[in-house]
């Protein structure tokens, strides 16, 4: 037998890989790599959390349920919209459970609430950082950070309190982990990537599985194992999403329904329901039961905007997410040419892949997509679209010795300052400098990249040009941003645009022009209007007279969107003899009844959920509650949650609305309309 050993081609493979990856890790690091970094974490945490206070409660329909978990731990569990569980919110908990514990820590405050989100928009710059950072330079790790840091959408949702903020940070987690599974061959790695998606899907369940295709073919192409080994490994991440996300649906199916809150936005009280329906497929094809749309207005296919492969260059949307999109694309085929396609194993490819599929299959999903879809939605291409850039950056500033790169480059910077000025065009009254700065910068970096790399000066100019027409227009619309109060069910980041509302149905700003809602109990910044979905309030287009509900998405904000505004002597008459009532009112819509429960600190029942379509409590049920004496008051406002009052008993909450109408008398306090249920019918 010989003294020589033979090594496997498979284990030879992974040991070149990570022999590369410790050699990049430990001898390619400049001294200034490390503060560059910090700097980068620094400046996004200043950015997403100072004045974050100016949000008020954010999304009040989910600070009232973190209010509520953080009262009984039955709330917790299940994601309910009030203490005394008669509801849940149309969404799984697991980022009501993330915000909770801070709550729970911390007590309820605007902080509590908003800080995790915060911190995890930090994270997912850092994990986007050493995504690229482990395959490619640290200049291109910085710039992929930076993009991600600066997107407008994605600042927006870091400083709020909606579930994507930590969808994007499992997603981005996912993506390395898997990635971290094709260098080393190892099936842990892939597994717990598993896991995260599936913590994904309890976050906001089907939208976490646009990932997995990306991630399982990029896995079985990539993966240095045998084909066999690599099917193995994927069977048990799929494992590791069943058990991860399905654990807490079986407890929900398995309790009987009288033992637990109604599943908020389902038809059925299912939670199955509720994946596949309202929250699955009915996104897709836009036939929804349960939608945020009142019962009678049209739905199914185009109902929110029109669909196809421009939809996201256009309406609200563009500004949102696009700045960087069109140099992504681009980037994405330099990356592919670049790094070639001969090695299959090559980590830096499957990383290419990885951050291009997503951001194909989520685009396109996005794009024709004939339900649901509000513009915050497009955070999910936050990750992908900064990666490609700083990735594809980095490749051309490395090849820029040969002319045909550095053509290439050129015609990249020009298509970036272009497509930036177009999009500050749209807000031409708003800080007009700025276009003409991004323009001029494009310009000048577009004949920089063009010259021969000579001199380090010429270098510095063409590096700061080039940043100032990638990212100048995208972070003055981030700063923004965190600068002017947003709340609400649709907030849009930057300043509004002259063109008109699109496909998320929602004026830019959230619910108002000028970049955001009045705050629960605050008064109306500057260029907002105060007027949300109170008492009484009205969409646009909807009858208050009639059964008539002619409104579309598009115009119903309000609806969408609103606070109530709580004046001090309404909480003081709706708090005063309470009594041993489990709830302190009951009004229709989750939004309505958020508004009251945060500004009293007592349980409100939100009348057929989050829109007032849920069948729940039916009549009898409401009947034998106020019999009981669990409900003290009954808050009359909107009717199907759209403020119109109707001729027929067409859901529940009318049913329940006109009875208490019949059988209670009403008093008037700050304007709006009380029956207490207290009180002999």
């Amino acid at each position: 037998m010989s003294g020589t050993s033979t090594v496997s081609p498979v284990r030879s493979t992974l040991l070149s890989a990570r022999l590369r990856s410790v050699g990049r890790s430990r001898t390619d690091r400049a001294r200034w790599e490390r503060p560059a970094f910090l700097g980068l974490l620094v400046a996004t945490g200043v950015l997403y959390l100072v004045g974050l206070g100016v949000n008020g409660w954010a999304n009040s329909f989910y600070s009232a349920a973190i209010q509520a978990g953080s009262q009984s731990w039955e709330a917790f569990f299940y994601g309910s919209s009030d203490a005394a569980n008669a509801i849940t919110v149309d969404k799984p908990p697991a980022f009501l459970w993330v915000i909770g514990v801070s709550v729970r820590l911390f007590g309820l405050n605007l902080w509590s609430i908003l800080v995790p989100q915060a911190l995890m928009g930090v994270a997912s710059v850092a994990i986007l950082y050493r995504i690229v950072r482990r395959r490619f330079t640290a200049s291109a790790a910085l710039v992929a950070g930076a993009a991600l840091a600066v997107t407008p959408v994605a600042t927006l949702m870091f400083r709020y309190n909606n579930p994507d903020a930590l969808l994007t940070l499992l997603v981005v987690g996912a993506i390395a982990l898997t990635l971290r599974g094709v260098e080393s061959g190892r099936m842990r790695w892939v597994v717990w990537a598993g896991v995260l998606v599936g913590l994904g899907f309890l976050t906001k369940q089907l939208q976490a599985f646009l990932v997995l295709p990306p991630l399982v073919g990029v896995y079985l192409y990539a993966s240095p194992r045998p084909v066999l080994r690599r099917v193995g490994h994927l069977l048990a991440a799929a494992v590791a999403v069943v058990v991860s996300a399905g654990w807490w649906v079986a407890i929900v199916e398995l309790v009987p329904a009288s033992s637990r809150p109604y599943i908020g936005g389902s038809q059925t009280n299912s939670f199955l329901e509720l994946t596949f329906g309202y929250n699955g497929l009915g996104r897709v094809t836009g036939d929804e039961d349960g939608s945020v749309v009142p019962g009678g207005w049209t739905t199914g296919a185009g109902s929110w905007g029109s669909t196809g492969l421009t939809r996201l260059f256009g309406s609200e949307f563009a500004t949102q997410i696009t700045w960087l999109l069109p140099t992504a694309l681009v980037l994405l085929v330099v990356a592919v040419v670049a790094v070639g396609v001969r090695n299959r194993t090559d980590p830096r490819l499957a990383t290419v892949l990885v951050l291009g599929t997503s951001l194909l299959t989520t685009g396109l999903v996005f794009s024709f997509m004939g339900g649901i879809f509000h513009p915050y939605y497009t955070v999910a291409l936050a990750p992908y679209i900064a990666g490609l850039v700083g990735i594809g950056a980095g490749v051309l500033w490395q090849r820029r010795a040969v002319l045909a790169w550095r053509i290439t480059a050129a015609v990249t910077v020009a298509v970036t300052g272009a497509w930036s000025f177009r999009l500050l065009d749209e807000t031409a009254s708003w800080q007009p400098w700025i276009r003409w700065v991004v323009l001029a910068s494009a310009a000048v970096g577009t004949v920089l990249v063009l010259l021969p790399p000579r001199r380090r000066s010429i270098g510095a100019a063409t590096v700061a040009a080039v940043l100032v027409a990638a990212l100048l227009g995208p972070t003055a619309f981030s700063v923004q941003t965190a600068s002017v109060a947003h709340s609400g069910a649709i907030p849009s980041a930057g300043p509004a645009v002259a063109r008109g509302t699109g496909g998320g149905g929602a004026t830019p700003g959230g619910t108002t022009p000028g970049g955001g809602t009045t705050p629960v109990g605050g008064t109306a910044p500057s260029g907002t209007a105060a007027g949300t979905n109170g008492p009484g309030s009205t969409p646009p287009g909807a009858s208050t007279g009639g059964a008539t509900r002619a409104a579309p998405p598009g115009g119903a904000a309000n609806l969408l969107g609103g606070s109530t505004e709580v004046s001090s002597e309404l909480v003081a008459v709706l708090s005063a003899d309470a009594g041993d009532a489990t709830w302190l009112a009951a009004t229709v819509g989750s939004n309505s009844a958020a508004s009251y429960q945060l500004a009293t600190g007592d349980p409100v029942m939100a009348i057929g959920g989050y829109n007032g379509t849920d069948p729940a409590p039916t009549l009898a049920q409401f009947r034998s509650e106020v019999a009981a004496g669990a409900i003290h008051w009954f808050i009359a406002g909107s009717s199907s949650g759209s403020g119109s009052t109707t001729t027929s008993d067409s859901t529940t909450a009318d049913q329940i609305t006109a009875w208490v109408a019949a059988n209670f008398t009403s008093t008037t306090v700050d304007g709006v309309t009380l029956y207490d249920l207290t009180a002999a019918s």
